[in-house]
This record gives structure tokens, sequence and C-alpha cells, in this order.
């Protein structure tokens, strides 16, 4: 029922977003002004305390609990595990954002500050970190550790809805529990659309920028029958296999790409860049988490930071689902750690090399950043090429790493979408996959020809809000069976010990008979009668 009942959500929603794009729009764009203005100070809220909640699950007394057991051995070396986690977190918001929304700051600084300063400079980097750092590797990490415990270490079946069975008990297996699971599917299989969406549109204006060829619709649907064929091979293949092969790859090309912007580029600025940015993000983290604007009225932080929360929680059950399954056999403090800290440094050197860059060209370089972002957040990064030497050779990288991105987040999802939809563990079906595949690019392309990624974007920060407070109850659930599990491994330990120290004293009163016998046998002093009992 839910494979069944969700996919055809799926697709009504695009065919409605495609064909009436206007009213759709308009209707989503109510709702979200309306969700922002009553509960956008929630969205702020449960996300800081999940960073909080998980930073006393790395560091508190449940950090040595293993997923799968005791005995679990990870599936992967650590690498290859960080690989993975980093393709299908994050992947493409980072090439499309990473020059792109410092840009966007700097123009249109927050805090009420003059723009092209550089008081918008230092708050645009420092924005930048915190919406790409430790908050949204924290909702991935709770949605991950929880499904990898219910599903390794309680026999779950790896979905959302059994998430919930500490609370409402068997009823998670009911409609209740269905429900749950069909929103998830729904807002997980649009969320990658549109994202993959965003993703075409900037491959598609790097082949017009490298190969001078039209980067309209057509070339946008081009690019998707395209990645469609490549990320299906892979997905078939397996995780062991074709994923695993393009994350692992994904993240040298991306480190390559990294050192040649930064040797290339402004070489000292960016690294004054990252260090003070850096360590404005460490000093401001608690009043960023907390920030609304009740006075001024500025709808900034809901554009920018309420949006991006909302986004990481409806992509939270698709990015979760994926770390469970490659994450068997780590311990609490190493899941956690791998899986925000990790991630976050290396998106805090992306966001410093290209984000710098940019504010560099825009600043002291001559260049026109502001006007490349007047055109479409797809085309700064390129823009900013053309300030470097060797700017074809960067612009083709980058699209190879795009379409990479592309395939390992689209098979990663189908991979997730195939599960979620399933009501028993394990991977699913070829079939079940080449639907969601069919699925997700059908949705990036109606998107793409109606034009209303906007609209679907507004759907997914309200569709965000019942996963906001889902979050809540799978903090309470998850420390409810995590403590559970350190008091049976501690009575095991008491247990085990007890043996070791009968044996011990069994021993210890064996060989105090044996030289007792033989002190009688040689003729010594008798010894004592042991106690009755003994």
């Amino acid at each position: 029922m839910v494979f069944r009942v969700s996919l055809i959500l799926v697709f009504v929603l695009a065919l409605v977003a495609g064909l009436a794009p206007e009213p759709f729009g308009a209707m989503t764009g109510t709702a979200l002004a309306t969700v922002i203005e009553h509960a956008g100070w929630l969205y702020l809220l449960i996300v800081f305390l999940t960073l909080v909640f998980m930073a006393y699950l790395a560091f508190g007394p449940l950090a040595a609990l293993r997923i799968g057991g005791r005995d679990a051995e990870p599936q992967f070396s650590r690498p290859t595990w960080l690989a993975l986690l980093f393709a299908a977190g994050m992947g493409i918001g980072l090439v499309f954002w990473g020059a792109a929304e410092p840009v966007s700051h700097l123009v249109n600084p927050p805090e009420g500050l003059p723009a092209d300063t550089p008081q918008a400079a230092r708050a645009a980097m420092r924005y930048t970190f915190f919406h790409w750092g430790l908050h949204p590797w924290a909702i991935y990490a709770l949605m991950g550790l929880a499904i990898a415990w219910f599903q390794y270490n309680r026999g779950g079946r790896g979905l959302v809805s059994d998430l919930l069975q500490p609370l409402i008990g068997d009823r998670h297996l009911g409609w209740m529990g269905a429900t749950v699971n069909i929103v998830a599917v729904v807002a997980t299989a649009i969320g990658v659309a549109t994202t993959l969406g965003f993703g075409t549109m900037q491959i598609s204006a790097g082949m017009g920028r490298v190969f001078g060829l039209p980067s309209g619709l057509g070339m946008q649907l081009s690019v998707i029958a395209v990645c469609f064929v490549l990320y299906m091979a892979s997905s078939a293949s397996g995780v062991d296999r074709g994923i695993k092969w393009l994350s692992n790859f994904n993240l040298v090309l991306a480190g390559l790409l990294l050192l040649a912007v930064a040797l290339l580029g402004p070489t000292g600025f960016i690294f004054e860049t990252f260090t003070t940015s850096l360590g404005s993000y460490l000093d401001h983290l608690l009043e960023m988490s907390l920030t609304m604007t009740p006075f001024s009225g500025s709808s900034w932080v809901a554009d920018w930071t309420i949006f991006y929360w909302a986004w990481w929680i409806s992509w939270s059950p698709f990015v979760g689902a994926f770390i469970a399954r490659v994450s068997y056999g780590r311990s609490v403090r190493e899941f956690v750690l791998g899986v925000i800290a990790v991630p976050s440094l290396l998106g805090f050197a992306w966001f410093a090399t290209f984000g710098g860059t940019a504010l560099w060209a825009q600043i002291f370089g001559g260049a026109d950043m502001a006007g490349a972002l007047a055109v479409g957040y797809e085309t700064v990064l390129f823009g900013m090429y053309d300030m470097l030497p060797l700017s074809g050779l960067l612009s083709g990288l980058t699209i190879l790493l795009l379409v990479i991105f592309f395939v390992t987040s689209a098979d990663s999802a189908v991979l997730v979408l195939g599960s979620m939809s399933s009501e028993s563990a394990g991977d699913p079906t070829l079939a079940r996959k080449f639907a969601w595949g069919i699925a997700i690019a059908v949705v990036a392309a109606a998107m793409l020809v109606a034009g209303g990624l906007e609209a679907l974007q507004a759907l997914i920060t309200v569709a965000a809000l019942p996963f906001a407070l889902l979050m809540i109850a799978v903090m309470v659930g998850l420390n409810r069976v995590l403590r559970l599990e350190a008091l049976r491994e501690k009575a095991e330990a008491r247990r085990a010990r007890r043996v070791l120290e009968d044996w011990v004293a069994r021993e210890q009163e064996q060989q105090a008979q044996a030289i007792a016998d033989k002190a009688n046998g040689d003729g010594g002093v008798p010894a004592a009668p042991h106690p009755p009992g003994r």
C-alpha cells in the first residue's frame, strides 16, 4: 500500500504543478507564509535541540554502544564510509551554492547590515557555514542513527514508522505507521527531484559555457535522460559496487577541484577566510541557532535559515535511511562524529574556497559576480571561473563532478525510496528501484518544463513541519531504547563478571585443596576440614 499510494501521490503532485503552475505556486506560497509566521521559531528550536542531543550521545554514557551489537564489524572502510555520507548528503548542493550563496548574502546581507561591505562579507561567510555545518548534519545523524538502531539492533524493517514503536507500541505496524511512511516517501521523492532539478540547471549552464551549447529546456531534458540511464545502471549494481565506486571517485574529484581552485585562486585570502569564518561561526553559533526577527520584520531568516532547516528535515528520511544502510558496525560515538564533524569540516573548506574566491572576485578582482547572480544562481560558479587561469578545465571538471553527484544522489534515492516503500528489510527489488527511478526523473523534468521548482520548494518547507515534530518523538524514543540497551549490556557484564569471579574462586579452592592434600600425603599436619557446604 505504501508503495502504490506514495507513487500515485508523487505523480499527481508533479501533474498538478506541471499543468497549473501558477495556482499551485499561489497555494503553496500561502501555506508557506502561514507556516513561517506561526511556526518558524519551532524549526529553529527543534534543530538546535537535535544538535544538543547528538552531542550528548557522542560524549555521554551511551557513546560506546554499537550499531548491530557489541561484536558487529563495519561493512565499509572509514574513507569509503565518509565518501558515501558526503556524496549522498549534500553533493549537488555544495557545487550549486558554493559560490552563489556567499555572493547572495553579500548583496542582500543578514542582520540589517549594509550591502557590499566588509561586515556583509564576514556575515555572508558566517551564515553560509551555519547553513551547511553542524545543524543539518545533526538532523541527518539523528534520523540515520535511529533507523540503523531499530533495524540492526531491534530487528526492524528500516522504515520511519519503526522509530515510533517505543512511543505507540504495535500501532506503528498499522494505518498510523503506513501514513508516516507515505509522507516520508513522498517528501523524499519530491525533495530529491527538486534538488536534481537544480543540478540539471547548473549542468546545462556549464555545457553552454564550455561547449557553447544551448542551455535551455531541451538541454536540461537531455541531461535528465542521460543521468537516468547512468543512475539506474549504478543502482542495479548495488551499494557494494556502483554507488561505492562512484562515491569514492567523486570524493577524489571534488578534492582535486577544491585543490585546483585553492591554488589558482587567492590562496592566502582563502585560508584567512576559512579561519576567520570558522571562528566567527563558532563564536556566534548559539545566537544564530535561535535568532528570529520579531522586531525588524525582516524576512531574511525565513527566506534562508528556516527554509534550509525545513529542507534538511524533509531530506532526513532519505539521507538518514541511506546513512543507516552503510553504517553497520559503527559505535554511537564514531557514528555521530563521523556523520556530523567530518562532513561539516569538508563543507567549511569547500565554502571557504569557492565562496571566498567569489567574494574576492567581487570585492577586489573587479568581477561582476552580482551581475552573474542576477542571471541565475547556477551561473555564479562559472562566472567566478572566468577570473581564474584554466577556467575551461575547471568548468569541465565541475560538469563531470555535477553529473556524478547527480548519479550518486539519484541512485542512493532510488535505493532508499524502494526500501522505504517495502514492508520487509533488505534491498528492494530491481523493479521497485526502476519505478522510483522513473518517478524522480519524471518529476524533475515536469518541474523544469512548468517552472514549478520554487513551488515545490515551498511545498517541501510546509511538509517538513510534521517531520520536525516527528524528530522530537524520535529523540525521545531513541534515548529510551539506547538507555535500555546500556542497562542490558551492564547486566550482561555483571553476570559475566560474576561467572568469572566464581570460576576464579573455584580454581583457588581447588589449588588450595591440592596443596592441602599434598601436605597430608607428605606427612604434614592434616588440613582443617572445609565448612559444610563448601
